[in-house]
């Protein structure tokens, strides 16, 4: 569970609208923000990985009901936080970009749960760094059951690949721990 696709898009997707805020002011027209989501597309904004992170699901490919429920929650957080204008920027955003994503890659495109879940976990005061960790906590209880179907029913044993992706270390002998 990590990295800007899975666990930690919302993340992006968060960090990605502060960038953009802060190239194209709260306030853009609408042609703003059909420049910065071309620029984004072309490589040459944000982080130059042509990524409008917060759209886009392998699943939900017309809309993401949860994007779509969340954007609401989004509406009456950003309202009691006097950020209104904020979500009127973001719920903007979103259409801008699902039309230009359109136009330019000519494939319908809907923004998902990661690219409003961000931005709700930053009105609620939420570090970056527990985002991943939220995402996972949703969904442990799925996990662990669908593992112990698997135990009851399928009678495999289930080996999931894992890559270690921390720094290297000395071995340090117990006795000097």
């Amino acid at each position: 569970m990590k990295g800007p696709r899975h666990g930690g898009a919302n993340i992006r997707a968060c960090e990605m609208m502060e960038a953009v805020i802060s190239e194209i002011g709260i306030d853009a027209t609408e042609e703003q923000m059909r420049d910065v989501v071309i620029r984004i597309l072309d490589r040459r904004f944000y982080d130059n990985k042509g990524l409008v992170y917060g759209f886009g699901h392998a699943v939900y490919t017309i809309s993401d009901p949860r994007a779509e429920i969340l954007r609401d929650y989004c509406r009456m957080v950003a309202h009691e936080k006097g950020r209104d204008e904020e979500c009127d920027f973001y719920e903007k955003f979103e259409k801008v970009a699902q039309q230009t994503i359109m136009q330019v890659k000519n494939t319908p495109i809907s923004n998902n749960v990661d690219y409003y879940s961000g931005y709700a976990y930053n009105m609620l005061g939420i570090p970056h760094d527990l985002f991943t960790p939220l995402f996972v906590c949703a969904r442990m209880s799925g996990w662990l059951a669908h593992n112990i179907e698997n135990k009851l029913y399928d009678g495999r044993i289930l080996r999931p690949a894992t890559v270690y992706v921390g720094g290297e270390s000395e071995y340090v002998p117990i006795e000097k721990r």
